[in-house]
């Protein structure tokens, strides 16, 4: 199913969560994964002149100091690199989000995987975590499904039997589901499709009453049928559910309910209400909270 991953790392205990889901899942499906660290920012234009992201320190840049960090990623996952293992190695230099999609359009995985931040928000040379702008500028323009392992709870894939599916009815949701479709469908496990109904002033306007709550619960329950229905036949066992309340919220909470070993969304599929740009979107809230893996699907 998983051909070609990337693996975008910082090669730090903050994508070890990441690490784990990575080489378990190139095991499972034999996959050709590329191990690719972002070494750092150039200090000014295109100087060779790098501010190094794990030490911080200012460096010089040449193929030697390029093999040097190599090495020292293979050592750091030296316990997952045997010879059961289709890898390689590469090393860029620039900011990640551009560095992942370049050389994502250099690969073209089917797959993409980011791990955590890349340290301590007010110490990292990147100044955000990833789940934050790079993960929003991957996800956005990626042509491919991008999962991202934030959490120690979530590190651990095994047999995926469990597959929650998050939906907003849009036409972005629409493709997400196919991908969730055809996981479910390859890995012969349950999938549960799931909608949650905002119903908190900010997006409503006013505070709905429990007559119009019900109502709006059943249109959506109608809509689920409508959209996913007939697809959903194709499988053994799935459900279909809507709850209310604020939706990163009621989605981690669903998908703790199914224990869910995996959590597909799509990215960014409506326009964001500024509350919702300040908080990073219902996709990254879920992904910080979120007790398993969680993939965003854009195209």
């Amino acid at each position: 199913m998983f051909k070609k991953i990337l693996f975008a790392t910082s090669a730090s205990a903050a994508s070890d969560h990441a690490a784990r889901v990575a080489f378990n899942i190139a095991k499972s499906y034999q996959s050709d994964l590329n191990i690719f660290h972002v070494l750092g920012v150039p200090s000014r234009g295109y100087s060779q002149f790098v501010v190094d992201v794990k030490t911080k320190e200012r460096v010089d840049v040449d193929e030697d100091y390029i093999a040097w960090v190599n090495e020292e990623i293979k050592t750091y996952y030296g316990k997952y690199l045997d010879e059961n293992l289709n890898y390689t190695i590469d090393v860029a230099v620039g900011w990640p989000a551009r560095e992942i999609l370049r050389q994502a359009k250099t690969l073209k995985p089917d797959l993409i995987l980011i791990g955590g931040s890349t340290g301590d928000e007010d110490e990292t040379v990147y100044k955000k975590s990833s789940v934050g702008t790079t993960l929003q500028k991957v996800a956005k323009a990626a042509n491919c499904p991008v999962l991202v392992v934030n959490r120690p709870a979530a590190s651990f894939w095994g047999g995926v039997s469990n597959i929650v599916f998050g939906t907003d009815f849009s036409k972005t949701s629409d493709k997400a589901f196919e991908f969730a479709l055809k996981v479910a469908k390859t890995l012969d496990c349950e999938l549960h499709v799931f909608h949650a109904l905002d119903i908190s002033p900010l997006n409503s306007g006013r505070m709905l009453s429990q007559d119009e709550i019900e109502q709006q619960i059943r249109e959506s329950i109608r809509k689920i049928r409508a959209l996913y229905g007939e697809r959903l036949k194709e499988l053994s066992n799935y459900s279909m559910d809507v709850w209310e309340g604020i939706p990163y919220m009621e989605i981690v909470k669903y998908a703790r309910d199914k224990h869910a070993d995996l959590l597909i969304m799509a990215h960014h599929s409506r326009k964001l209400p500024s509350e919702d740009i300040r908080l990073g979107g219902n996709v990254e809230q879920v992904i910080v909270r979120a007790g398993c893996p969680v993939i965003s699907v854009n195209k």
